[in-house]
């Protein structure tokens, strides 16, 4: 949820507790067993892996299931969890074989085999829900399974990323005698492998965590019992935070709050971090959309300001992003900056004449309420693009699994969207985003483009991809399927007594809950 050398670097604002030095502190034994709080204003799609593909559920994921391969704070190169070793057989990164870690054990007590692991991921594309991850394997031919211990990747085309993409949420392994094949798991129920044991879950109020002691895998040792506690906006996390009813908050917080934090605070521990996370205005260019004609999604990009934005909307706790691909990333540039340089409603009205329809021209856009500043970042869009007389917006917000529906089937002309890194590489910018067929569902298909994903996974050296991806937000910057508006940066808050905080949002899409503690 983000060069590919890329760290995140980790600003810890508060180091010191009062008689003990920096972050060296020791856990508390008296409270290795009392329930750390966490609050958050991602929720969760699906307990089901084949049937999510947001920051929230892969949070929740990332603790309660095991994939082949993990990622270590602020790594880049995938490490083995529930296998023992991973790697491309032959040449052409077309084969990738993993052989599975012994003495794992789902909650049944039966031990996990590499038929689970091909289930898995044999499911994810069978099912292909809407809202699901099973975009991310459309270069996974097929899986076997060779023995109870090894497990071999088919790829239809070389994929230097696919080890990254084993690494995410989408690589969850489950129980084969738990999961049906060809329909999502239904009820609260999870049976995974990971460092924690989901005891509890009621959806949009909390999910209880107890440590699996029966783990194995990349991780020494388990953490504490933590709840986590799911808000359905920002204000409201704002206050259980000003009332203590969690130990740490994040993602997120109202921008107000955030750019008022004070480092001087005894009573809290704050860290900020640089993040890939990056929020995009997509938009509908199927038939029938008026948004459909070139033209007409040209004109919207001369109009939106993004530096008022940041600045309004988000107080400064994001920074304006000029293009598909974040700063920090292989690849980078600033595509739209350079193609719509600056505000231009003569250049917009001339687009819009051109392409012969009626002004104002009228479109639906939507939001994810209680989705950070989803309200309020609309409204600031509207106003950028109503102000010449050119547009006629109307703005409504949908709870946000009927949101993530509606995008998927194209029922809205616009909506905005934050994008949390799958993992750190450009390659989950790339077909994810505005790839054939992508998760976004704009309806967008360039062939170019497509080309171009595929020609940079070639290359085991992403460096050398940073062509294919500066052509790709060329290409993305001329057609906008997408108006890219901000990228984030990652703040976590918590109290004095508890540590650990900087590692539950480090760039790597894994949200590494066992590292709080009491202190």
């Amino acid at each position: 949820m983000r060069s590919v050398r890329m760290r995140i670097l980790v600003t810890l604002l508060v180091l010191a507790v009062v008689g003990i030095g920096g972050w060296q502190l020791l856990p508390s034994q008296e409270d290795k067993d009392k329930t750390i709080t966490v609050g958050t204003t991602d929720a969760v799609t699906a307990l089901d892996p084949a049937g999510a593909y947001d920051a929230g559920s892969w949070a929740l994921f990332s603790n309660v299931f095991q994939s082949l391969l993990t990622f270590e704070p602020g790594g880049v190169e995938p490490v083995p969890d529930a296998a023992r070793s991973c790697a491309f057989e032959g040449s052409g990164l077309r084969t990738y074989r993993c052989t599975l870690r012994s003495g794992i054990t789902f909650p049944s007590g039966r031990a996990m085999t590499a038929q689970d692991v091909k289930y898995s991921f044999d499911r994810v594309k069978k099912i292909d829900s809407d809202v699901g991850p099973a975009s991310l394997f459309d270069t996974l031919a097929s899986v076997t399974a060779d023995d109870e211990h090894t497990v071999t990747f088919h790829l239809s085309s070389a994929d230097a990323t696919f080890p990254l993409k084993v690494a995410t949420g989408a690589g969850s392994i489950v129980d084969k005698d738990k999961y049906p094949a060809d329909a999502l798991r239904a009820g609260t129920a999870v049976d995974g492998t990971g460092p924690y044991t989901l005891t509890g879950y009621t959806k949009d109020q909390k999910a209880d965590l107890k440590p699996n002691g029966h783990y194995k895998g990349y991780l020494s040792g388990v953490g504490r019992p933590v709840q986590l506690r799911y808000y359905a906006d920002s204000t409201k996390l704002d206050r259980a935070w000003k009332r203590r009813e969690v130990e740490v908050a994040t993602r997120t917080l109202p921008p107000g709050v955030l750019s008022g934090l004070n480092p001087s605070d005894p009573k809290q521990r704050v860290t900020e971090s640089d993040s890939a996370e990056t929020r995009n205005l997509y938009l509908n260019t199927r038939s029938g959309s008026p948004l459909h004609d070139v033209r007409v999604r040209r004109a919207m990009a001369w109009l939106v300001n993004r530096e008022q934005l940041a600045t309004t909307v988000y107080e400064g706790t994001v920074d304006p992003l000029y293009s598909l691909i974040p700063t920090g990333i292989t690849g980078h540039t600033t595509s739209f900056f350079d193609t719509y340089p600056r505000q231009s409603t003569d250049k917009a009205r001339r687009l819009l004449t051109e392409a012969g329809v009626s002004l104002p021209v009228r479109f639906t856009l939507g939001y994810g309420i209680g989705r950070g500043s989803g309200a309020e970042e609309s409204a600031e869009l509207k106003k950028q693009l109503e102000a010449g007389g050119l547009f006629k917006v109307d703005v409504k917000g949908y709870e946000w699994t009927d949101f993530q529906k509606r995008w998927a089937a194209g029922k809205m002309d616009a909506w905005g969207v934050g994008w949390v890194a799958d993992y750190p590489d450009p390659d989950t910018f790339g077909g994810p985003l505005v790839g054939t067929g992508s998760t976004m569902s704009t309806g967008y298909s360039n062939k170019l483009v497509d080309h171009l994903i595929l020609d940079s996974r070639q290359y085991a050296d992403r460096t050398r991809a940073a062509k294919d991806f500066k052509d790709i937000q060329t290409d993305v910057a001329e057609d906008v399927p997408l108006i890219p508006l901000w990228q984030r940066k990652e703040y976590v808050v918590s109290t004095e007594d508890v540590g650990g905080g900087q590692y539950l949002s480090d760039g790597t899409g894994v949200f590494r809950l066992w590292r709080l503690t009491w202190i």
